[in-house]
């Protein structure tokens, strides 16, 4: 788009929105929605001013505190509005001192036992900073630094929602069409490796780069994708590189998407770029306006919640289409599209976060672009469990957002999809009752069965295919019932009688497997073997347990079995070698020289943990996955990383991990009991800081609720609640105070009663709702 276009337009998208704002009305697009402040709050007595430029009649300046180095940038309008953008930085380099807490990663690699988790979970609660600080971080190029062959890999990308594709962006701030280092030679790999980087905003995808420079000085590099341009498939990018001295620029270039040629292609001029930035933030505010609003005491958590979304709206071409990865072929080729874990996961992340029209969008693409009349996926490699998640995940769409338009749209192939786990059934309840599989399900537990010489190696039965085939029916038999469609009872019958005798099928096949001459007891991912999955990964060449990670993550999510087997599978996987620092391990063969980290699916360990008050091991999860499956500042997951400092491919259903935890930590409902928590798995060090905590509107099956915990004075914690003000009430709340710095509980009132901390957590207050609606829950500390 030539520049002179690029005025008009933006003036032109702005012309209805400034309409809006300027009235105050009650559209998701007010002022306030959209990050704007009145311009007598924005203080900008001792920074900069760089530019301004006019829209739509009024003038804007850009101001930026270049005194530190994360200073803010701020505009300011005539019409007496503010805009203040917000600077991260994170080190992406290995800090000095002994790494992997101490201990020789010969021995984290070899050993079953998940030495790490053991020593961050010594005393309780991990200390956020000691999980951060436990290995390199995630694409850290000490490694690469040393290669004189080495070629840099992109770590992070931009782009837009309406672009097909995605722009990388590499360490040094390079894309593949601007390269800032013919402006500045100076920005070398060896700086690149010493880089801080972050975004811009906070939360939106506008990367930031931050190189040392000489006698304290540094370079700082900022890309961003044209949220105007109108291209398919190329993403179009602004540029500003400076290097800052003292406080002040010395040097700044921008940039359009490529370098100038002749004056038919000049770089930008500053109120450009800055109209540019101005307009990307209104732009990303919009994308996630419907975004459940959460309040942390650390804003980077929230922050990294909202950019997961906004990442999943840069890798999905018009915001739906499904993509596993982003830029090269893996993950970014057409043969990923149908992947259930992109359907499943994004699905499920946006209904627990409040995004019901995105999640209506996703579901139905899915269903009608991946999902035939027989029930069957549009991929080279379904994964049976997945049908079972898919079936669940159907039944809380309707649960949350009461739209059963597209069940009756798509009836046919949800009663196929559940078709085709009966007959599964069937085929197991064939074999003779002696046979370890009997009445389980058969089926491939990982997608890349498919692409191996015998596939039928794998085509066995998981305990995770039966596992999550229970919930599956159990959930969309309830909801078949409730919405009394024409002929649905006999479905939903059916699908009950076979939930239970499957759940009855699969406890009793675990027991059966469960090797008691091991402490802790052994549980493998499936019946009738002799190995362990290493000594069968190390052993068997093909291994028939192969990809063990997935088929642990799937049987604990779905919550079938009883808590004592469940426990004893958490206990299994921590001892014999499938976690990695407190997240579920990409298993493989021992590695003297590592150990990995399952991104994605591995958020159902996570879940399981929760409910069986596994607080501490949930709080290192989350805290691990964070540092290190996620490049440090610009934030980009990874499908499996290393706890090395290597590099790793990023997947979107990695991405989505953070908000679902972060959501469930908040408010988190029982998958059977009539029951709500508040406040379940709050990390102490956050409760310690007296600082607010909340979430707002937060999605149940009994509709939006809101939790807030504050501080009064030292001595007191308030918690609130507020329940939907119709319809049906959950039976028990379970309010939890997980006070910190020794602090103990004292006693405890609620709206005013005496209440007590009982039940199975010693930090819950137990809460009969009897037609209340809004509790304030009220505890002394010693």
């Amino acid at each position: 788009m030539d520049r002179r276009d690029f005025i008009k337009s933006m003036a032109a998208s702005t012309a209805a929105l400034h309409t809006l704002t300027a009235h105050g009305t009650d559209s998701v697009f007010t002022a306030s929605r959209l990050g704007y402040v009145p311009a007598a709050t924005a203080v900008v007595e001792g920074h900069s001013r760089l530019s301004s430029f006019t829209r739509n009649g009024e003038t804007w300046t850009v101001y930026e505190d270049l005194r530190v180095r994360d200073g803010v940038i701020t505009f300011v309008s005539s019409g007496g509005t503010a805009r203040i953008l917000s600077k991260t930085a994170e080190a992406t380099f290995a800090e000095d001192g002994p790494q992997h807490l101490g201990l020789d990663i010969k021995d984290i690699g070899m050993a079953g036992p998940d030495l790490l988790a053991d020593k961050l979970l010594a005393h309780g609660d991990p200390i956020e900073e000691e999980v951060r600080k436990a290995a390199p971080p995630m694409n850290s190029a000490h490694r690469e630094g040393n290669n004189p062959n080495y070629r840099p890999t992109w770590n992070t990308f931009v782009g837009t929602r309406e672009c097909s594709d995605t722009m990388p962006v590499y360490p040094s701030g390079n894309t593949r069409t601007y390269h800032p280092v013919q402006y500045f030679k100076e920005l070398t790999q060896e700086r690149a490796n010493k880089r801080y980087e972050g975004l811009i905003g906070g939360w939106m995808p506008a990367v930031r780069k931050v190189l040392p420079g000489d006698s304290g000085s540094y370079y700082e590099i900022v890309v961003f994708g044209d949220v105007l341009a109108k291209d398919r498939f190329i993403v179009q990018t602004w540029h500003r590189t400076l290097h800052i001295e003292n406080g002040k620029v010395t040097k700044v270039e921008f940039g359009y998407s490529y370098p100038a040629y002749t004056r038919r292609r000049q770089e930008p001029k500053p109120e450009e770029f800055y109209l540019g930035l101005l307009g990307f933030a209104e732009y990303w505010e919009r994308q996630i306006h419907d975004l459940t609003p959460i309040t942390l005491p650390d804003r980077s958590w929230t922050d990294m919640v909202r950019y997961a979304f906004v990442k999943e709206q840069m890798v999905r071409p018009g915001g739906v289409y499904p993509k596993y990865g982003a830029v090269d072929r893996d993950y970014y080729g057409p043969e990923y599209d149908g992947f259930q874990d992109i359907f499943t996961m994004a699905l499920y992340t946006n209904l627990e976060c409040g995004r019901f029209d995105l999640a209506h969008d996703i579901f139905d693409s899915y269903f009608s672009d991946f999902t035939d009349s027989k029930g069957m996926i549009n991929m080279r490699g379904p994964e049976t469990a997945q049908f079972g998640l898919t079936l669940f995940l159907i039944a809380r769409y309707y649960q949350l957002t009461g739209d059963k338009s597209l069940l009756l749209k798509y009836r046919g192939k949800i009663e196929a999809t559940a078709t085709l786990l009966a007959e599964l059934q069937d085929e197991s309840l064939k074999l003779s009752p002696t046979d370890p599989g009997y009445g389980l399900i058969h089926g491939w537990s990982e997608s890349d069965s498919c692409l191996m010489p015998d596939p039928s190696i794998w085509d066995k039965p998981y305990f995770s295919n039966s596992a999550f085939t229970v919930r599956g029916w159990r959930d969309i038999a309830g909801i078949w019932r409730k919405l009394k469609f024409s002929g649905a009872e006999p479905f939903a019958a059916d699908w009950t009688r076979r939930s239970e005798q499957l759940q009855a099928a699969l406890i009793k096949s675990i027991d059966a497997s469960t090797r008691s001459d091991m402490k802790p007891v052994y549980i493998g991912p499936m019946p009738g073997v002799k190995l362990t999955f290493r000594e069968s990964i190390e052993q068997e060449h093909p291994s028939e347990q192969g990809w063990p990670h997935r088929c642990y993550s799937e049987l604990l999510q779905p919550d079938v079995l009883p808590a004592a087997q469940a426990n004893a599978v958490i206990d299994c996987m921590r001892a014999y070698g499938a976690t990695t620092m407190g997240v579920v391990a990409n298993v493989g063969r021992a590695n003297p020289n590592g150990r990995a980290i399952l991104g994605f699916v591995s958020y159902g360990y996570a879940k399981a943990l929760l409910c069986l008050n596994r607080i501490e091991e949930y709080i290192l999860f989350l805290y691990s996955h964070r540092y290190h499956d996620h490049s440090r500042g610009s934030w980009t997951a990874a499908e499996v990383s290393g706890i090395t400092g290597g590099g790793a491919l990023f997947c979107i259903p990695a991405q989505q991990a953070i908000p679902l935890l972060v959501r469930w930590m908040l408010v988190f409902e029982d998958s059977d009991n009539d029951r709500l928590h508040f406040g379940r798995a709050l990390p102490r060090e956050w409760v310690a800081t007296g600082n607010p905590i909340s979430i707002t509107g937060a999605p149940t099956r009994w509709g939006r609720v809101d939790y807030r915990l504050d501080s009064r004075g030292l001595n007191t914690l308030v918690a609130t609640i507020t329940l939907p003000s119709t319809g049906e009430l959950p039976k028990e709340l379970y309010v939890s105070f997980r006070v910190g710095n020794g602090r103990t509980l004292g006693g405890v009132t609620a709206n005013g009663k005496p209440g007590q901390f009982g039940g199975p957590y010693r930090d819950a207050v137990i809460l009969v709702p009897n037609g209340q609606r809004k509790f304030e829950v009220v505890t002394r500390l010693a």
